[in-house]
């Protein structure tokens, strides 16, 4: 049968569409991605490259369904990658519920007795209206603010994007740029040393350690969890 160019250009057309929108879907790696190093830490399925922060597995409080991950109700505990990494770009999807907080650590170390906030700093999650904490979420906790708010409201997804070096380290909430510094700077050593911070010796020192999300109390998911190691 032949067809005609209306019918053919209305196929490549649709063809075209559909690559879009395969590019697009949640939990996956273009071949673009994939050709620059990008890993998935997450598949949609399962949580395979995660455990509880000096657990063995995870607590029943963080299911999987519909292609994203929550945190159904405290008590889940923090979760963290199995493997730890130096420097990396981070990309992650986070849906916070109303008035809720989380957050996103790196470069934590599990130590007996001590929550991962005492050796990673924490990137803020939070419902930015109706959320309790003044440190508002893209922020690094304590210590870098951002002069503007991207975020979207709580119940919608947001993108976060962080890039950690040595030499630089990045903040990107919903591709607004938040704020940049040098972990281990003077000016990094100045601002720990005016937080709460300053009590624990070990808080920033590690340069390589896993990747932590927070069990804060309140229901929050995440999608699209994918790493890009720089070592």
């Amino acid at each position: 049968m032949k067809l005609s160019p209306l019918t053919l250009c209305a196929g490549v057309f649709f063809s075209a569409l559909t690559l879009t929108v395969q590019a697009g879907e949640p939990n996956t790696l273009t071949k673009e991605e994939k050709a620059d190093g990008w890993q998935l830490l997450f598949n949609g399925e399962d949580l395979s490259n995660f455990r509880n922060y000096n657990g063995e597995g995870i607590k029943d409080e963080w299911q999987v369904k519909d292609g994203e991950f929550t945190l159904t109700k405290k008590g889940g505990g923090d979760i963290i990658t199995k493997k730890e990494y130096g420097a990396f770009e981070l990309k992650l999807d986070y849906k916070i519920s109303k008035g809720g907080n989380s957050g996103i650590m790196y470069h934590v170390k599990e130590v007996k007795g001590s929550p991962p906030w005492h050796t990673g700093p924490e990137i803020q999650i939070q419902d930015n209206v109706d959320g309790h904490d003044p440190q508002k979420a893209g922020w690094l906790y304590q210590l870098y603010p951002a002069d503007t708010d991207a975020t979207h409201p709580a119940g919608e997804w947001n993108s976060v994007h962080i890039i950690i070096t040595p030499d630089k380290c990045v903040h990107y909430m919903n591709g607004v740029k938040y704020c940049e510094y040098v972990k281990g700077s003077k000016d990094w050593d100045e601002k720990v040393a005016a937080s709460k911070f300053s009590k624990f010796p070990n808080f920033g020192k590690p340069t390589k350690g896993h990747i932590n999300l927070q069990d804060h109390g309140n229901v929050v998911s995440f999608r699209n969890v994918k790493i890009k190691p720089l070592d």
